[in-house]
């Protein structure tokens, strides 16, 4: 049963029109690419009895105090959606932000597309729709507006690889992946990120971590984390970050941290961004993450 919360209600805009959630709102928008390499997002068709109704939209609703973007976005899905969400990875949250009230669209990515349900009256169907079809379908206005951007952001899903293979001796492979871990689940913004990297503006975006370690190193390596994937190098650096880019472009915006001139001369004619190690260890040592804001791979 579900149970009303302390965010529902309407707020009024400077225009005159109403927006549902006394604290924002935010809904989770499901992505998925098939065998042949389409795109699939999971979209919601209002029930003609509500706001908009007969729109196409996705499963979200209000906030409440001190909700995340990201739990409020999985609570709304769980109560409107019938079906197994399984394992999902974070990708970003677009924000629409109208001053006095914002809108979340958290972007998560699934390793197959699931059957889903109408989980409440709210809903008349549930249905996987393929990227490019969806700007012919009658959307949420509010959606349709923000979907170009949306669109171009899932499939700009970011890579930060680490190199701890030449590293100054105050920066330990151990202590910067535990510190990489929890950036990995606060997530970035893009002013954070070295200038130009090509992506669409987003709140905050989610990357995935490869920490490249030496094999031959006598020192310990990283106890296995959730968030970042540790990866011995025996054969140098820039051999191994050519095959890793190789395997993730296009669709993967990708940053390179090293301090070896060779890695960074490879990655750069690779066309990948590069910047210090100490970019990476100062950035995982920021603390920007707030309640509104935090997440992590979910299952």
């Amino acid at each position: 049963m579900v149970t009303a919360g302390d965010g529902d209600g309407w707020v009024i805009l400077a225009d005159g029109s109403r927006r549902w959630g006394l604290y924002g709102a935010s809904g989770l928008l499901l992505y998925s690419v098939d065998e042949s390499g389409t795109g699939h997002v999971l979209l919601q068709h209002r029930a003609p009895w509500t706001h908009q109704g007969g729109t196409w939209g996705l499963p979200g609703g209000a906030r409440n105090s001190g909700e995340s973007s990201v739990s409020a976005a999985i609570r709304e899905f769980v109560e409107e959606v019938d079906g197994d969400l399984g394992t999902l990875s974070l990708l970003g949250i677009h924000r629409q932000d109208h001053q006095v009230w914002v809108f979340d669209t958290v972007l998560a990515s699934v390793p197959e597309r699931r059957p889903f349900t109408p989980g409440n009256p709210e809903s008349e169907s549930i249905r996987w729709i393929p990227v490019p079809d969806v700007p012919s379908m009658p959307l949420l206005p509010a959606f349709g507006k923000v979907w170009p951007e949306v669109a171009a952001a899932l499939s700009e899903q970011l890579l930060l690889i680490v190199d701890t293979t030449v590293v100054p001796q105050s920066i330990t492979p151990g202590a910067l992946c535990h510190r990489l871990t929890e950036l990995a689940q606060v997530g970035v913004t893009d002013d954070m990120l070295p200038p130009d990297v090509p992506l669409t503006p987003l709140h905050r975006r989610f990357p995935s971590v490869l920490l490249l370690v030496d094999a031959h190193s006598r020192a310990a390596l990283p106890a296995p984390v959730h968030g970042v994937d540790v990866v011995q190098v025996s054969d140098g650096s820039a051999a191994a970050i050519a095959q890793l880019v190789s395997e993730r472009l296009p669709q993967t915006r990708i940053v390179v941290a090293t301090d070896h001139p060779d890695t960074r001369a490879q990655a750069a004619a690779l066309g990948v961004h590069t910047a210090p190690v100490s970019w990476a260890y100062e950035l995982a040592q920021r603390e920007e993450s707030s309640p509104v804001e935090r997440g992590s791979s979910v299952t």
